[in-house]
């Protein structure tokens, strides 16, 4: 048999081989895309794991370093700690696999994607989703749907479906669908600000500088961003290609795929008669409690009810248990919450289908912070906390794909704590939840702000959440940029949409709540600008949607959010900025063979510098250019003082004979660094030092003692001296 299938589409060449690797595992391939090569496997436990209507799914995307030619950098030389776009992968091919799975599927299963070789042209999110659904459709799993993984780009006005990461560097928009032959299940979508050069004329310290030396290129970010109407036909294409896709995919697939194992699914049926009498007797209570679920995102405000039934005669002497008793009180829940949207047009906290909970928001409430921001809607809220950095403060990183090491100078990390929702649980590291809204907020903002040269890090601490806390995060995070007094182009605002939908009747939710998000069939969260979309992601669960329902919910959520960049707007005309903590900046230039003085031997100027006058520096060697910040005006310009002395220091011409007074820089085993009236520096051999023999020049020398030398010779640039 011929275990090798290969398919050409949308610009793409694969390469799937089955039955040639990893054999133990339920399903494997081996997937080559270009010099590209991963290895996706599934692996499934035969017990089941649990009985809840819950996949315990696990998935784990892995770049290995020799895939791109390298040896793991630091202390350990292993792979260890997933990167960030590592876990975000997993993540993307967790939602996308996730809706495939039967209900009642209650096996643990364990994906596995290695990046073995790693093509610099090649999408390896896009090739990772695509080799772990070929590796569970071929499996002996009872999956027989695959799923595709497709990117759109927008370069020269033009849609470019499946571009290379070289396209993808140039264009306007990054649209990531992943769908079945007959459904969408996932979006996520960004713009990418488009770069415009400008040029600005520093200062000259010193007026004889060559005058082309003061103009300095910087970048600044055009914002972009996309309308509804366009966002509609990019999803529209991209879907149609997909679609097509995944036939060709199951066609060619079918003939290799294993037979199904006879699993056992959890469809337990409910106990009619228990069914009964908590309909009849508790159906009210659960609908009148459906208010206090507003409270929290995970419903627990129904646990005294099903306890209080538990403990009735019918329950105990029936011998039900309290699973059976959760299980009905959660369906009839969800059915009211549900029927109070479909058929009432009402919601749990009193809403109208399309109006936003209030909003309020409070700027600088932390004194000594950069800027921060406090923005609450509804019983969700977050603090927003800005710090502003330098060059040298940006997170360093490199992909796989990367040739040379690259800087990020906008992060946003978002933390959601245990007690956002009511929970006594112990604050950890960030998981994938807190890096794929950190991400979604910074992909919101980022085509917004222009380059300044500064490294800005955001925290958005969740202090209380029901739905939508990535969302509160984006209109936080927009505002604290502005607090900080930095240039944006405009302000972002997001919202999280919902909908029910019971066949053809439908209902389209804004800002959704907790319960909402749980018992609904989407989860579709936009951010965007006065002017259009900047960023966008989405969740579907009831197995696809429609371009007309996707339509009307842009539409929707285009009212809510120009509805909140109002009050943003408002609230933005009040900031007080925090004088006297948040950093100013001066940037001048000077000669650039003075840079060397700046810095003086091993550093030790410049860091004197930096201690005396509380200020931080970053130079361009090159160009000349200084830049001095700090959150006193008055140290900056006395540091900036400082530099031009430093710099204005003529350099004297010394000649063998000349007699000077210097001081003892440093001491060490073989004499004595002297620092000369013009800031040079001479050795003074140990054996001038004295006319009797000693062991070291302390004996006879201290630090900073002043002393006549004579220059006695030179050595190259060096300069060579005696006592005199």
């Amino acid at each position: 048999m011929n275990n090798v299938i290969k398919f050409n589409h949308a610009n793409i060449e694969e390469s799937y081989r089955f039955d040639f690797v990893a054999k133990q595992a339920n399903g494997a391939v081996w997937l080559t895309e270009g010099k590209s090569v991963m290895l996706a496997t599934v692996s499934m436990d035969d017990a089941l794991a649990t009985e809840e209507d819950f996949v315990p799914l696990t998935v784990q995307y892995i770049e290995k370093s020799y895939a791109a030619g390298r040896i793991p950098g630091g202390f350990v030389k292993r792979e260890s700690k997933p990167s960030d776009f590592e876990t975000l992968t997993s993540r993307i091919i967790d939602r996308s696999l996730r809706p495939l799975f039967p209900k009642g599927f209650g096996y643990a299963v364990q994906i596995t994607v290695m990046v073995l070789s790693a093509d610099k042209s090649v999408d390896l999110q896009r090739m990772a989703l695509n080799a772990a659904s070929a590796a569970l459709f071929a499996s002996d799993l009872p999956i027989r749907r695959s799923v595709t993984g497709q990117r759109l780009a927008l370069i020269d006005g033009e849609f470019v479906i499946n571009p290379t990461l070289q396209q993808l560097q140039n264009s306007a928009l990054d649209l990531f669908l992943a769908g079945t032959r007959n459904e969408l299940l996932m979006i996520e979508m960004r713009t990418m600000g488009t770069q415009k050069e400008e040029f600005i004329e520093l200062p000259l310290i010193d007026p004889m500088l060559d005058p082309s030396l003061a103009m300095q290129t910087i970048t600044r970010q055009v914002d972009n961003v996309l309308s509804e109407e366009r966002l509609i036909e990019a999803i529209a294409l991209l879907q149609a290609s997909i679609f097509g896709a995944n036939e060709a995919y199951e066609n060619g697939f079918a003939a290799i795929t294993k037979r199904a194992l006879p699993l056992v699914l959890n469809t337990s049926s409910e106990d009619s008669s228990l069914a009964q009498f908590i309909q009849n007797g508790y159906a009210p209570t659960i609908e009148s409690a459906l208010m206090g679920l507003a409270k929290s995102e995970r419903g627990t405000v129904l646990s005294n009810l099903v306890k209080e039934i538990v403990q009735t005669p019918f329950v105990i002497e029936g011998g039900f248990s309290k699973s059976q008793v959760s299980k009905i009180v959660e369906r009839l829940k969800r059915e009211a919450v549900r029927r109070q949207i479909i058929v009432q047009h009402r919601r749990a906290d009193g809403r109208a289908l399309d109006e936003v909970r209030p909003i309020s928001i409070e700027t600088n409430v932390l004194p000594l912070a950069h800027s921060s921001v406090l923005f609450t809607r509804g019983q969700t809220q977050a603090l927003a906390v800005l710090t502003l950095g330098g060059n040298q403060d940006a997170q360093m990183y490199q992909n796989i794909t990367d040739s040379e090491t690259k800087h990020e100078h906008l992060m946003i990390h978002y933390n959601f704590p245990g007690f956002s929702v009511g929970e006594a649980s112990r604050i950890g590291p960030a998981g994938r939840r807190e890096l794929g809204h950190g991400n979604l907020a910074k992909r919101a903002i980022e085509p917004t702000m222009m380059d300044n040269g500064k490294t800005v890090r955001i925290v958005s601490e969740v202090l209380e959440s029901n739905g939508s806390s990535s969302m509160a995060t984006v209109c936080a995070s927009s505002l604290a940029l502005v607090a900080a007094q930095l240039e944006v182009s405009n302000l972002v605002a997001g919202v999280a949409m919902g909908l029910v939908q019971e066949g053809d009747t439908y209902a389209i939710l804004t800002d959704i709540m907790g319960l909402e998000d749980h018992d609904g069939d989407m989860d579709f969260k936009i951010a965007g600008t006065n002017e259009g979309i900047s960023a966008m992601q989405m969740d579907i669960k009831l197995g696809g949607i429609s371009l007309d329902i996707l339509s009307e919910a842009l539409a929707q959520a285009k009212k809510a959010r120009l509805h909140i960049l109002g009050i943003m707007d408002d609230a933005a005309k009040q900031i007080v900025p925090n004088e006297g903590v948040l950093p100013s900046t001066d940037m001048f230039v000077v000669d650039p063979s003075k840079i060397v003085d700046i810095i003086g031997q091993a550093g030790k100027t410049i860091r004197e510098i930096i201690e005396r006058f509380g200020v931080s520096i970053d130079l361009d060697k090159t160009k000349g250019h200084v830049k001095v910040s700090g959150t006193s005006k008055e140290q900056i310009e006395q540091a900036k003082a400082h530099i031009r002395g430093i710099t204005s220091k003529q350099k004297v011409e010394y000649k063998e004979g000349d007699i000077l007074m210097g001081k003892v820089k440093k001491l060490v085993d073989f004499g004595a660094f002297i620092e000369l009236p013009d800031g040079q520096d001479g050795l003074l051999h140990i054996s001038k030092i004295s006319a009797e023999r000693i062991s070291h020049p302390n004996e006879v020398l201290q630090e900073g003692q002043e002393m006549k030398v004579k220059i006695s010779g030179f050595k190259g640039k060096k300069i060579e001296l005696d006592r005199a």
